[in-house]
């Protein structure tokens, strides 16, 4: 296992300050985005049509000795507005066939969410089982729009050699374990999950309990912690609308690895990870609005590196 790096944190610098940076702080391993809300500070789609753009590229990672866990193209391609989802499902299409390219094992979406009707403007995303209204949207979004559209992105991306990892977050219809293993069962399972133990704190759901329910549907990791405030959390519930620059009110916040929960608790994390068959990357996203970039990816890299497994694991002598 390794540490690693989502550089969106870094969109101000040019990919040969990226590659600088991370070397001084010992890491040579990138999360790239492409497009839709990451960006693509570092890795542009249009290097799909230009071949010697494209080999520079890869020249350049490496000389330098430099890897690339994943493509990051996180967007909503079930938006019912039809001018946004062809947009974020075309950057999907061509993150897909550039990891190819590149040789890259995993790109990194959002399932996004529909609307209510083909007539809808915005996404809507259920959280409750009543009224019964509720159920029947729901099973409309999933017969009609969820599974036919993953299914077919999934078979696209198998066909290319390329897995899809899903980051489970609220607001879209895989945002739990549970959700995540009902489109798993039916898009198949080149379908799973990029893991952010930071959103599944939030909804009250154990991190390192719900590794073991994923088990092998953990394609791609991130580092990122979240603290809980007791104080505001009996007012506003987990649900909270609240910017997240207005801390001091929330109910939670995105907080650096290691401020919102300590290294016991990141080493057991990282050692269920590897108990279960995930060794590969922990891909740090730095979204703690208490600290600058800078310091949050510094001390980040400094906790993991102290508590990460990097070695295979030995022969069980005592066994």
């Amino acid at each position: 296992m390794r540490v690693g790096v989502f550089t969106a944190l870094l969109a101000n610098l040019s990919l040969d300050q990226v590659i600088e940076k991370l070397k001084g702080l010992g890491v040579t391993t990138v999360e790239l985005g492409t497009g839709n809300y990451p960006g693509d500070p570092h890795c542009k789609l249009a290097m799909l049509e230009d071949k010697t753009a494209l080999k520079e590229f890869k020249q350049k990672l490496e000389d330098n000795g430099f890897t690339i866990s994943a493509l990051s193209c996180h967007g909503e391609p079930l938006h019912p507005n039809p001018a946004i989802a062809k947009a974020h499902q075309e950057v999907s299409k061509k993150t897909i066939l550039l990891a190819e390219k590149l040789g890259i094992p995993v790109v990194i979406d959002f399932s996004g969410c529909p609307g209510d009707s083909n007539k809808a403007k915005y996404p809507n995303w259920v959280t409750a089982a009543w009224p019964p209204h509720f159920q029947e949207l729901l099973a409309w979004q999933w017969e009609k729009k969820v599974i036919p559209y993953w299914t077919k992105r999934a078979n696209f991306a198998a066909n290319h050699g390329v897995k899809i990892a899903l980051e489970m977050h609220p607001g879209f219809v895989v945002y739990s374990p549970e959700t995540m293993l009902k489109l798993r069962a039916a898009a198949g399972k080149n379908i799973g999950a990029n893991y952010d133990p930071s959103h599944m704190f939030w909804q009250g759901i154990d991190p390192i309990a719900a590794i073991r329910v994923l088990g092998d549907a953990i394609f791609h990791v991130h580092a990122k912690d979240t603290q809980i405030y007791q104080r505001n959390l009996p007012t506003t519930g987990v649900l909270d609308t609240k910017t997240y620059t207005d801390e001091r009110s929330r109910a939670w916040i995105f907080r650096t690895v290691g401020y919102g929960h300590g290294a016991e608790w990141w080493s057991e994390f990282i050692s269920t990870l590897r108990m279960y068959g995930y060794d590969y990357v922990l891909s740090i996203e730095h979204e703690d609005s208490l600290m600058s970039a800078e310091e949050g990816l510094t001390k980040a890299i400094r906790f993991l590196s102290d508590i990460v497994i990097r070695e295979k694991p030995g022969v069980a002598y005592w066994a």
